[in-house]
């Protein structure tokens, strides 16, 4: 079976490599991103399978990264939302942007685990 690839979007360096690691040891190939610059950047050369990106991130923010990736890129691939702004109004907006989910932090790895899996599962 192929590997999946999933972009992850953390400037927390601490959540990251935690997240990087569930993910990898979950059978991801994880291509991680410490900011929105980097998230660019990659996504000019590459498309992951699944973006798992946090909202509040240097250079660019999620919010603005869900729009390029919707509107410049044109592109439908699933982008999960990790945040501690997890009010009603970062939520919607999301939503309204065209993120796929929204997990407020603290998050759980295996949860996280279980959400890339099933938005990957309905391609």
């Amino acid at each position: 079976m192929e590997r999946k690839t999933l972009l992850l979007a953390e400037d927390d360096e601490l959540l990251a490599s935690l997240l990087d690691y569930r993910l990898q040891k979950g059978g991801y190939v994880v291509k991680l991103c410490k900011d929105g610059k980097e998230v660019k950047d990659y996504l000019s050369q590459e498309l992951p399978d699944i973006i798992v990106s946090d909202i509040m991130m240097p250079y660019f923010s999620g919010m603005e990264l869900i729009d390029f990736i919707r509107n410049k890129i044109m592109s439908t691939i699933p982008i999960i939302i990790i945040s501690s702004a997890g009010n009603e109004e970062n939520v919607l907006n999301a939503f309204e942007l065209g993120a796929n989910d929204f997990i407020s932090k603290p998050v759980s790895p295996s949860e996280l685990l279980v959400r890339v899996s099933r938005e990957l599962n309905k391609r």
